[in-house]
């Protein structure tokens, strides 16, 4: 008898959310990767950050885009400042919203904080209008580092 319980309304919901955002192929990846170590971890993440978070219904997935991304360069998370940023292909943000975003992460978390991120999504950009130009899918089905 398999004694692992089903999963949840919420952490339903939250992996339809996280496919949404990050992309079929970068969920499954990150499924696929998961261990009896990290499972724990990415069911909380689930059901909590994109079950509760991202799938509730004061913001858009725009505005939570943009959010995010401002916070996480303010916090100095690069790599997920690139995945989010990469994200911005699904949830509708535009570079000029992530630019200013940024100008506000250089006034309220510190220029050198801005200043890498923007080199990050200039980066990130740059490989999502290549991709475009080569008839690739973009907006988060790259390889990640992370698995959020």
């Amino acid at each position: 008898m398999d004694d692992t319980p089903s999963p949840s309304e919420r952490y339903r919901q939250g992996l339809a959310t996280r496919r949404s955002v990050l992309g079929e192929a970068h969920v499954d990846r990150a499924l696929a990767s998961e261990t009896d170590f990290d499972r724990p971890f990415q069911s909380f993440i689930t059901e909590g950050a994109w079950g509760t978070v991202w799938s509730g219904p004061g913001l858009s997935k725009r505005e939570r885009s943009i959010v995010t991304i401002a916070l996480l360069a303010g916090l100095g998370h690069h790599e997920e400042v690139a995945m989010h940023v990469r994200a911005t292909a699904r949830t509708g943000a535009t570079k000029d919203d992530i630019c200013e975003a940024l100008m506000h992460v250089a006034v309220y978390a510190g220029v050198p904080a801005a200043n890498h991120a923007f080199k990050i999504a200039k980066a990130v950009y740059a490989e999502m209008e290549a991709e475009r130009e080569a008839g690739q899918e973009t907006g988060g089905d790259q390889d990640e580092k992370r698995t959020a």
